[in-house]
C-alpha cells in the first residue's frame, strides 16, 4: 500500500511544484533548471561513486566490515536516479542523498531497526579474520565450512 502512495503522492508533489515554480519562474528557466539540476546531479554521483567504490575496495582489503560505504553506494545510487528524473521534489531529495551527514543519518535510522546477530569471515590464506557476535537468546546457529579448490577436500587431503 505505501509503494502505491509513493507512485501516486511523488508525482503529485512534483506536477505541483512545476505549476507553481513554472508559473513563477517561466517555462524556459524551469526547463534550464531541470537540465542543470541533472548534469550537476550526474557529476556529483559521479564523483561520490568514485570515491565511495576506493572506500569499498579498501575494506574489503584489510578485511574490515564494508556493510557502511556499501549502503552509502546504494543511497548514491538512488540519488543518481533521483537526480536525472526531471523534478524539484526528486531533485531534493537526490542532492540531500549526496550529502554524507545526510546519508550518516539516515544509516542510523535504519541501524535502529536492524538486529545483527552474528558475522564472521576469516580468510584461508592467514589468520585475517572480522567476527561480530551478538548473545543469542535461544535462537538457531547454522555453521558450514568451504574452501577454495574445489578439487581438494582440506580434511582428507584427496583430489
Amino acid at each position: 500500500m505505501w509503494l502505491f502512495l509513493i507512485f501516486v503522492v511523488v508525482p503529485i508533489i512534483e506536477i505541483a511544484l512545476f505549476i507553481i515554480l513554472g508559473g513563477w519562474l517561466g517555462t524556459f528557466p524551469t526547463l534550464a533548471i531541470i537540465i542543470i539540476t541533472a548534469a550537476l546531479g550526474t557529476y556529483l554521483v559521479k564523483t561520490q561513486s568514485i570515491s565511495t567504490f576506493d572506500t569499498i575496495k579498501t575494506k574489503f582489503g584489510n578485511l574490515q566490515n564494508p556493510t557502511e560505504p556499501i549502503a552509502h553506494a546504494a543511497m548514491i545510487l538512488f540519488a543518481g536516479a533521483l537526480l536525472f528524473t526531471p523534478g524539484f521534489f526528486t531533485d531534493a531529495i537526490g542532492f540531500s542523498l549526496l550529502m554524507p551527514w545526510f546519508r550518516i543519518y539516515i544509516l542510523r535510522v535504519v541501524k535502529r531497526k536492524i538486529d545483527l546477530k552474528s558475522v564472521k569471515f576469516k580468510t584461508s590464506n592467514d589468520n585475517s579474520h572480522y567476527q561480530y557476535d551478538r548473545k543469542s537468546h535461544g535462537s538457531v546457529v547454522i555453521e558450514g565450512e568451504y574452501w577454495e579448490n574445489k578439487n581438494e577436500n582440506p580434511k582428507d587431503g584427496k583430489k
